[in-house]
């Protein structure tokens, strides 16, 4: 964070001046640095990646992996800046040459001990507030996925172990638990 002058409150065009050798979320305003991920993370990233990926191929949804950025108050304050795990936008207005801007209709979080309240509590409201339709927590430890659909402006919650669970997002696609938590 040395690197960084220090103010009360950044914008993305002050993230945008930072060393990349480094990877931050802002959030309200305060940058928050991310951990290196995990290779048990980073190979539930690529399963759950490579099922979606294979799903939407050739369809007008895209998928996205980290590190990308996503501004979800890009016309209010542009202080919200998230690097979401995976992620999959629908409306190509949304993607610039830089980042998403907007709401993605699918985000995951892969949680790390250092990012559970952070994803579970603040993503979670975040992604509420900036209205993204589908938000799953997938926990490696636990082998559980909490899924949240946003319904008239709130999250409906289900939680799953095993099996295979509908993305509602996504008409027709499904995710193998069996291959996500093997």
């Amino acid at each position: 964070m040395e690197a960084i002058q220090k103010k009360e409150k950044y914008t993305y065009a002050d993230y945008l001046t930072w060393d990349d050798s480094v990877r931050y979320e802002l959030v309200d305003g305060v940058p928050y640095a991310m951990a290196a991920p995990t290779v048990e993370h980073q190979r539930v990233s690529s399963e759950l990646h490579g099922q979606l990926w294979t799903f939407l191929k050739g369809k007008p949804c895209r998928p996205f992996t980290s590190p990308i950025d996503v501004r979800l108050n890009v016309k209010k304050g542009d202080d919200l800046v998230v690097q979401p795990d995976l992620l999959v936008v629908c409306d190509h207005s949304k993607i610039d040459k830089n980042s998403i801007n907007g709401a993605p209709d699918f985000i995951i979080e892969i949680l790390s001990p250092s990012s559970s309240s952070y994803d579970c509590i603040v993503k979670l409201n975040k992604y509420l507030d900036a209205g993204v339709r589908e938000y799953w927590i997938v926990d490696p430890e636990s082998k559980t996925v909490q899924v949240y659909i946003l319904k008239d402006g709130v999250y409906m919650n289900k939680s799953y172990e095993s099996g295979t669970i509908p993305v509602s997002v996504l008409d027709g696609c499904v995710i193998d638990l069996t291959a996500v938590f093997m």
